[in-house]
């Protein structure tokens, strides 16, 4: 079913939308006007031939990208988590099994959402958001995951990332969002706190790919 949505800019919308949309929730349907909005930003962005241009931008993560976020993930988890977490478990993991479980293909915005920060070409870092996990948390949304290559860090591309994180869940119709924190993370909570995340008091063990880990939790509220 066709179905023309008004945008708050003022422009039709003329997308393939489901049935019975405009019946949604405003959030939903907020979630379905970023995502239109946020695939004529990256069709616009490779338009102007930016995939050649210098200086660091941020798209959104597209299929093909999995395995360039995934060496990222890792790099930055063996550097930021050394003395947290044990060396051997670090040492040994491995892009290709990171890379399996992204589905960066997906266009469902009821789903997580990557943004990637690219440099001269080369993804440098990458920021995830969606709706928020915790039970105690209905109707908030997550940082899910934000992660800088060490080679970038302190040149920007985690501002630009957390900053744009931020405008999607907004975008979202979120109020409200949460991350969480690797316990003794000291350069990541300072990062955050710079941002206006504050902890709220919660803690938790958690599962983290494979392994068990002390996290705290950050809240920030956007209205």
């Amino acid at each position: 079913m066709r179905q023309f949505i008004q945008s708050s800019e003022g422009a039709l919308l003329d997308e393939h939308y489901p049935a019975g949309l405009l019946t949604l929730s405003l959030p939903t349907v907020r979630g379905y006007v970023a995502t239109f909005w946020t695939r004529r930003r990256v069709q616009l962005w490779r338009a102007a031939g930016n995939d050649d241009a210098d200086g660091m931008l941020l798209r959104p993560a597209a299929q093909g990208d999995e395995i360039e976020v995934a060496q990222v993930h890792v790099r930055s988890w063996q550097v930021a988590y050394r003395g947290l977490l044990p060396d051997e478990y670090l040492n040994a993991l491995d892009p290709a099994d990171r890379a399996a479980r992204y589905t960066f293909a997906d266009g469902d915005p009821g789903r997580p959402h990557t943004t990637v920060a690219v440099d001269h070409r080369q993804i440098c870092g990458f920021a995830t958001i969606g709706a928020c996990r915790d039970l105690d948390k209905p109707g908030a949304g997550e940082l899910y995951a934000i992660y800088v290559h060490p080679d970038w860090w302190g040149r920007g591309a985690g501002r630009m990332l957390i900053e744009e994180a931020r405008r999607h869940l907004i975008d979202r119709g979120f109020e409200e969002a949460v991350l969480w924190v690797l316990a003794g993370n000291a350069r990541a909570e300072s990062f955050y706190r710079i941002d206006a995340w504050r902890p709220d008091g919660e803690r938790r063990l958690e599962e983290v790919h494979g392994i068990r880990v002390d996290e705290i939790r950050y809240v920030r509220r956007f209205s």
